[in-house]
C-alpha cells in the first residue's frame, strides 16, 4: 500500500500527450488553447473616439475658443473625415475614427448645440482626452493570448476580434466509464430490496463534463468471462477507462485479475487513504486505467484527486492544489491514513473556513449534498486542530 503522494506521483508520470485538433472558435469555450494568439493589427487599429461628442483640435480650446462650428458627423464604421479648420469641430460617435487634425473629444454632456454651433460649457479640459490612440492597448504581432490556458468568454472575444475562426485546442481523451456489480439497476428501474440504482457512473460523467469531456458508459455484471470480453473490446476503442467497483477483496471483485490477464500493467493497488483505499491504477501501452472503489464517496473523491491532475498535465496544464481552507473546529481521525474530510465552506471576512460534516462513511452519498468540498488531512497524526490550514478539493 502506497501513500497518496506516491500514488499521485506515479499517475503524473503516466500522462499522455493527447494531441491537438482545430475547431470552430465558437465551440472552444472551456477547451485548452494550444497555440499563441497574436494581434493581426494594432489595438485599437485607429485613433478611436471613446465617447459621443465633438472632436476638436485642442490648440483651439487652449486659445480660449468655446464655440465651434460643426463641419460634419463622424459615424462609427465610416471612413475618416478631416477637420478642415482647427477652430471648428466634427461631431463624433463612440467607436468612430477620430477625424484627421483632431486630438480631443468633448462629450455631449458638456456641449450645447445651437444652429450648427457647438458651445462648450466648461473652461478646463485635458488634451487628448476621450481619444483611444492607435496601438495603445497592443501592437500588431503582440501575443494577446498565450497557449495552455482554459478558453473563457474573454478569450472568445479576442479570437473573434483577430479573425481566428479556427483555433487549435488540446484533444480530449476518449473515455469509457464502467460500473460493475449484480446489485446495480438502471436509474429508471425500481430496485429490489437487495439492489441499488446505478449512480456512480452518473457522478463520474458529471465530473468529466466539468472538464468539457463527453464520456460513454457501460455496465458489466459480476461475470468474469463477460467482464474480460467486454474490457478487451473497450481497451481497443478507448484512451481512458474509469471503473467504479470490483477492486476490493470480495469474491466477485474480478477486475484486478481480469486486467492482469488482458496485459494491463498494475502500477499500484491500494492507497493509504480514506475513503478510497482499494484504488487500482494501471497502464497498457497508451491506455490508462483508473479503477476506483465502488462506494460512491470513494469514487467521487478519487476521481477529483487523481484523474483531474492526470488530465490537466496531459493537456499541458501544470497541476497543483491552490485552494486552502481553515479548519473551523477540532477533528480527530485515528487511522494512519490520509483522510479526505467532507466540509461545508464558509467565507468570513475573506477567510475560507471548513466546517466538518463527516457523514457515515464512504457509502453515504447523500452527505455530499450537505457539503462543498474535501479537505486533505495528511497521515501521520490523529488530531487536527481548529485554525490549522489544509489543502482543499472543491466540487462546487
Amino acid at each position: 500500500m502506497i501513500t497518496t503522494k506516491k500514488a499521485l506521483e506515479i499517475i503524473l508520470n503516466q500522462t499522455e500527450d493527447l494531441g491537438i485538433e482545430e475547431i470552430d472558435f465558437k465551440k472552444s469555450l472551456g477547451r485548452i488553447l494550444k497555440e499563441d494568439i497574436a494581434a493581426d493589427r494594432d489595438f485599437p487599429p485607429f485613433d478611436r473616439a471613446s465617447m459621443d461628442g465633438i472632436a476638436i483640435n485642442y490648440s483651439a480650446f487652449e486659445k480660449g475658443i468655446r464655440a465651434f462650428k460643426i463641419e460634419g458627423i463622424q459615424a462609427a464604421g465610416s471612413p475618416q473625415l478631416t477637420l478642415k479648420d482647427s477652430k471648428n469641430c466634427i461631431e463624433v460617435m463612440t467607436g468612430a475614427m477620430a477625424p484627421k487634425n483632431s486630438d480631443t473629444v468633448i462629450p455631449y454632456e458638456q456641449v450645447e448645440i445651437k444652429n450648427g454651433i457647438a458651445i462648450v460649457s466648461i473652461d478646463e479640459f485635458k488634451a487628448y482626452k476621450n481619444v483611444h490612440k492607435k496601438g495603445l492597448d497592443r501592437k500588431q504581432n503582440d501575443i494577446l493570448i498565450k497557449k495552455n490556458i482554459v478558453i473563457s468568454a474573454a478569450e472568445i472575444g479576442v479570437l473573434a476580434t483577430v479573425g481566428k475562426t479556427e483555433v487549435k485546442v488540446a484533444k480530449r481523451p476518449k473515455i469509457m466509464v464502467i460500473s460493475t456489480g449484480d446489485e446495480l439497476v438502471e436509474v429508471n428501474q425500481k430496485p429490489a430490496v437487495f439492489q441499488i440504482r446505478r449512480s456512480n457512473v452518473h457522478t463520474l460523467i458529471s465530473v468529466l463534463e466539468r472538464l468539457k469531456i463527453k464520456a460513454d458508459t457501460i455496465h458489466i455484471t459480476d461475470n468474469k468471462p463477460l467482464l474480460k470480453q467486454r474490457i478487451a473490446k473497450i481497451l481497443s476503442d478507448y484512451d481512458v477507462l474509469l471503473f467504479s467497483g470490483a477492486v476490493s477483496k470480495g469474491k466477485f471483485d474480478f477486475l484486478p485479475e481480469v486486467l492482469d490477464e488482458l496485459g494491463v500493467e498494475k502500477l499500484f493497488h491500494k492507497v493509504k487513504q480514506r475513503p478510497g483505499k482499494p484504488f487500482w491504477f494501471g497502464k497498457k501501452e497508451n491506455k490508462t486505467i483508473f479503477a476506483f472503489p465502488g462506494n460512491p464517496v470513494s469514487t467521487f473523491v478519487s476521481c477529483l484527486r487523481y484523474f483531474y491532475p492526470w488530465y490537466q498535465k496531459s493537456i499541458g496544464i501544470n497541476y497543483e492544489i491552490t485552494d486552502f481552507a481553515v479548519l473551523a473546529e477540532d477533528f480527530t481521525f485515528k487511522s494512519d491514513l490520509t483522510y479526505f474530510l467532507q466540509v461545508k465552506l464558509e467565507n468570513i471576512n475573506g477567510t475560507l473556513f471548513a466546517n466538518p460534516i463527516a457523514g457515515h462513511g464512504s457509502g453515504d452519498l447523500a452527505n455530499l449534498v450537505d457539503n462543498d468540498a474535501f479537505i486533505e488531512l495528511a497521515q501521520g497524526k490523529n488530531l487536527f486542530k481548529k485554525g490549522e490550514v489544509f489543502p482543499l478539493i472543491k466540487y462546487r
